[in-house]
């Protein structure tokens, strides 16, 4: 059972949070370029699908940590320490993906249509570092599923 819990952990988070990083660290770009070209069809789309990847693989990736806890009960080790700083990290990213990530995202695609490309080309800017810690988050978690510190697999 831990092997199947495992596997569905791993596939969850590659499922949803890989294209939610991915896509939350292209949002500026195309916002900008979208903001260059106003009235390219083409340039709001992709706006437009970065943030709704951001909005329903987010929502999916609840399934990662969800997963991960089933695996950590079935393996013994849910009281190790990497695996509460894992359970906090992530617990951090998902917060800055509802609180700083989706509500900025929303600003900006509101300011597209507005005459305000001043505004939104800071928030741009300043969404970048919140995309970069949204990244960074996810990435020290996946370096403690990997190393676990402690472990017995001689990682």
């Amino acid at each position: 059972m831990t092997k199947f819990l495992l596997s569905l952990h791993v596939i969850a988070a590659i499922v949803a949070i890989g294209p939610v990083t991915v896509a939350t660290g292209m949002f500026p770009r195309a916002a900008r370029a979208a903001l260059a070209a106003p009235g390219d069809p083409h340039a709001l789309a992709v706006v437009l699908t970065l943030r709704r990847i951001c909005r329903v693989y987010g929502a999916l990736g609840v399934a990662v940590p969800v997963l991960g806890v089933a695996t950590a009960l079935s393996m013994g080790v849910l009281g190790d320490t990497w695996l509460s700083v894992s359970l906090a990290l992530t617990a951090a990213a998902a917060l800055v993906l509802v609180f700083a990530v989706l509500p900025v995202q929303e600003e900006v695609l509101a300011g597209l249509g507005a005459d305000a490309p001043e505004r939104i080309t800071g928030r741009l800017r300043a969404f970048g570092t919140t995309a970069g810690v949204f990244n960074l988050l996810w990435a020290t978690v996946t370096v403690l599923m990997i190393v676990r510190p402690g472990s017995t697999t001689g990682a």
